[in-house]
């Protein structure tokens, strides 16, 4: 390794300088460092751009050479990996050698990261209500545009590992190639991040290769809608938190993202309620009609969804149950009677649809929508029944 590499190693050079000169004296072979979703952090000069695709496919194939770097502090989703096209280009003993150089650098850059991450925290706290403070004052100092639009998303994983949702969503970002982004951790632990318009668009494409880093960890994540000015952030926070919630409502055991501006029915809002709320409020409503040891009670539960799919018509509910008219009518005053609701008014109608939305009952799952990690919006709505992410690339 030439003295150079050393140099700049110890100067706390860029990743492309490190790995320039540590290749300079091997003329026109290309090397790449990669991260796990094939994001570019470094090419030696000359190589050909690689597209995020490509380059994670070569990855888990079987051509060219691939070197792990390993630093301190890395997450499977930002691991870094030094990849040549062609595993003639250097010895296998120079290519550990030079991944050991890019581990130093690796983690010298995150150091810098750590340090103004410290000012995205600060911020953090003061959108979040857990601290008073300038809220104009903390995003300058984050490196915030005077003016938007801006857009909150906030980040979780199934398993709790300091650090680990901050790096996935840092890579998910960094794929989007934003003009700004401020990356951190709120007071309670939730990884959140500030970040432009257009960026957070790209974030439905970029979930899923994310996630996928670490297939056996769950990555969810929620995003707000648009805040043209700094004060707006707060609120944006709260909706990003709120979809949060809803993405883990959502799709309880497959990552998903989940944008608040698709929580646009009765039934993809309530995804947001914390499952305990939920519980309670459609407990407490439906009451005797949930009650397993009442025979009549999924009778009448049945006939309370069906009554209300079909806009509360007794023809069309007496067709769908295939039972008289009169047995609906029964059924529709016994409803009322164990629920203190009249299905006549429309207010009680919605709490009752609410009710039922808030089941968590598996066999009943409530109505959602979700931003899917492939940037796809899926909306399903449940209707009554007729009767009758190895943190490694694969190689």
């Amino acid at each position: 390794m030439s003295s150079r590499t050393h140099q700049l190693v110890a100067q706390d050079a860029t990743p492309a300088r490190v790995l320039g000169a540590a290749f300079a004296h091997l003329d026109g072979t290309a090397a790449y460092v990669l991260t796990a979703t094939g994001r570019t952090v470094a090419a030696t000069p000359g190589a050909r751009t690689l597209p995020a695709r490509e380059a994670a496919a070569r990855l888990g194939g079987t051509s060219g050479v691939t070197v792990a770097v390993e630093a301190a502090g890395a997450t499977p989703y930002d691991l870094w990996w030094l990849h040549l096209p062609d595993a003639a280009g250097a010895p296998p003993r120079l290519l550990h050698e030079i991944a050991r150089f890019l581990g130093r650098c690796r983690e010298a850059l995150s150091r810098r990261r750590a340090a103004r991450r410290q000012a995205a925290d600060d911020i953090g706290g003061l959108i979040s209500g857990h601290r008073a403070g300038d809220v104009d004052a903390a995003a300058r100092a984050c490196g915030l545009p005077a003016e938007g639009p801006y857009r909150v998303v906030a980040a979780a994983t199934s398993t709790r590992q300091e650090g680990l949702a901050e790096g996935a969503l840092s890579e998910a970002i960094a794929l989007t190639n934003p003009a700004f982004a401020v990356v951190g951790r709120l007071p309670d632990g939730t990884a959140f991040a500030v970040l432009p318009e257009d960026a957070a668009r790209g974030l439905g494409e970029t979930w899923r290769p994310v996630a996928a880093c670490a297939p056996d960890i769950l990555l969810y994540g929620g995003l707000s809608s648009p805040a043209n000015a700094v004060t707006g952030l707060p609120g944006c926070l709260a909706q990003a938190r709120y979809a949060l919630t809803s993405a883990r409502t959502t799709a309880p055991g497959t990552s998903a993202l989940t944008d608040a501006t698709t929580l646009t029915t009765l039934g993809t809002l309530l995804t947001g309620v914390p499952a305990e709320v939920r519980t309670a409020f459609s407990s407490t409503l439906l009451g005797p009609l949930l009650d397993p040891a009442n025979a009549s009670a999924a009778a009448l539960l049945t006939t309370l969804e069906v009554f209300l799919a079909y806009d509360g018509s007794w023809a069309r509910t007496a067709e769908a149950l295939h039972v008289h008219v009169n047995t609906v009518h029964y059924r529709i005053q016994r409803i009322e009677h164990l629920t203190g609701r009249v299905l006549s008014r429309l207010r009680d109608r919605l709490d009752l649809c609410a009710a039922l939305a808030c089941r968590t009952d598996p066999a009943c799952p409530p109505a959602t929508t979700a931003v899917d990690p492939s940037g796809a919006s899926a909306a399903t709505t449940a209707r009554p029944a007729r009767s009758s992410t190895s943190s490694a690339p694969r190689r």
